[in-house]
């Protein structure tokens, strides 16, 4: 069982050019492969991306991941 600490940062992101599941996935594993990333939820329909970390993420790593998986960070 893993708790979220007071510590914990939520940031949310805008993804360009998510349109399903498989896209929410690809977006989503890509960016918690990144250092202290805890959880990532990815939606298609509003091309949100929160993600929690232990610690604030850098902005340039977050876009490399998500150019990675094959869209654009907003």
């Amino acid at each position: 069982m893993t708790a979220e600490t007071k510590t914990d940062l939520t940031t949310v992101y805008q993804v360009k050019g998510m349109t399903c599941g498989h896209c929410e996935g690809a977006v989503s594993s890509e960016i918690s492969e990144l250092p202290g990333v805890s959880s990532v939820t990815a939606v298609a329909s509003t091309g949100q991306v929160t993600v929690v970390s232990a610690a604030p993420l850098d902005e340039e790593a977050v876009r490399a991941a998500v150019d990675e998986a094959g869209y654009e960070l907003v």
